[in-house]
């Protein structure tokens, strides 16, 4: 049984690729050998005694939306860093954002001169009346060097199978795997070796998923927060017609307004007031989820406060449940958030490893993030949920 939880895991800093790097090939992963019995089952004795993982410090992966902040992601740090085409495979795919191949290229081997490695977002769902961009799209991260892949739709996953099948691939958080037994269903049949998870679980689920699941997980660190299962928000497909599979957002840039009244400013969802800003208040992403409604008399956050997940104060935690990597949301943001943010995550990362017991949220680490954090607020979002 601990052979079978048990990953093996090398130094986070070794070479991309290599022997002892932790995305070198996994003979398990891609084998459609029925898993034991209990494994389906989740027998309560065995969940309860299932061996986790031992504790290795978690892998940095950072945001790059432009060659710059890949850059200064890598400088500061980083020792992942996700990126996109310019084209609809890519679920940021905004203008004045992500890469073309040369820039790709360019990239890749930054990044690798410098031990770090390059995850590629193919993370949007494949139009099913021609698959040709999103296959042409893997070979093309196969072939520029990509370390990873970070896919959602199953046709994509499947091709990368059966054509690339020693690159790696990680479930993105578009998929919405919640449970176990999604995401072994994604690894028996498709041969995912990491899951993205939503950012709608609570420390104690994603503890219970690290400990059960047989690929490594993934976790938002920092970043704006998506109070919905990712993928799957129904109010922004209402009022934007656009599915956030597809745009990427829930709010895509192009039915976002802002228009200033003697007031204030008020914001606009493809014409839907969802919010009315002081003069000097401070301004979120306008999403539905984070509006301000008037509601029986009263105007106020119906479902959930503009406020960035931060999760600096559960690090060492997160360490010990075994979650392998902390991820950075914000490829649409500046090379300067990307830099500021990364050089904190990474002195927190290694402060939290190299002694636990010491470890205590920095106030310059706070500084730094409040001034990237959306409405200059923090909040743990799912991760602390104390009326459950």
């Amino acid at each position: 049984m601990q052979g079978i939880l048990t990953a093996h895991h090398d130094a986070i800093n070794s070479t991309p690729n290599s022997a002892n790097s932790p995305y070198a090939p996994d003979s398990r992963i891609r084998n459609n050998a029925a898993p034991p019995a209990w494994l389906i089952t989740m027998d309560a004795a065995v969940t309860t005694n299932a061996t986790t993982r031992p504790a290795v410090k978690p892998e940095l992966v950072c945001p790059a939306g432009s060659l710059r902040a890949l850059q200064m992601a890598v400088d500061a740090g980083a020792d992942a860093v996700y990126l996109g085409l310019k084209d609809a495979t890519n679920a940021r795919n905004f203008a004045g954002l992500n890469f073309d191949d040369t820039q790709v290229r360019a990239g890749v081997a930054y990044a690798h001169a410098r031990g770090a490695r390059v995850l590629m977002a193919l993370n949007t769902f494949a139009d099913a009346r021609d698959t040709r961009p999103w296959f042409g799209a893997v070979d093309t991260a196969a072939t520029m060097g990509a370390d990873a892949l970070i896919v959602a739709d199953t046709a994509v996953m499947a091709y990368c199978r059966d054509h690339h099948p020693k690159l790696r691939l990680h479930l993105s958080v578009q998929a919405s795997a919640t449970s176990y037994e999604a995401i072994e269903f994604y690894r028996r049949h498709y041969g995912i070796q990491r899951a993205v998870l939503p950012r709608v679980l609570t420390l104690s689920q994603v503890a219970h998923l690290a400990r059960l699941s047989m690929v490594d997980i993934e976790v938002f660190g920092f970043g704006s927060l998506c109070v919905m299962v990712e993928g799957r928000c129904a109010l922004s497909s209402y009022v934007t017609g656009q599915s956030p599979n597809n745009a990427g957002v829930c709010s895509p840039p192009s039915a976002v307004r802002w228009q200033h009244t003697p007031s204030g400013v008020d914001a606009r969802l493809n014409g839907v007031l969802i919010d009315h800003y002081g003069p000097d208040e401070p301004r979120g992403y306008p999403t539905l989820c984070k509006g301000r409604f008037d509601v029986a008399g009263e105007r106020g956050y119906a479902i959930e406060e503009p406020t960035s997940l931060n999760t600096l104060a559960i690090l060492p935690e997160l360490i010990s449940i075994g979650v392998k990597a902390i991820k950075i949301e914000g490829r649409q943001r500046s090379p300067s958030y990307v830099e500021q943010v990364t050089k904190v995550w990474r002195t927190a990362i290694d402060s939290a490893c190299a002694a636990p017991q010491r470890y205590s949220v920095q106030p310059a680490w706070s500084a730094t993030l409040t001034r990237f954090a959306e409405g200059q607020q923090h909040t743990l979002g799912a991760y602390d949920r104390p009326w459950r």
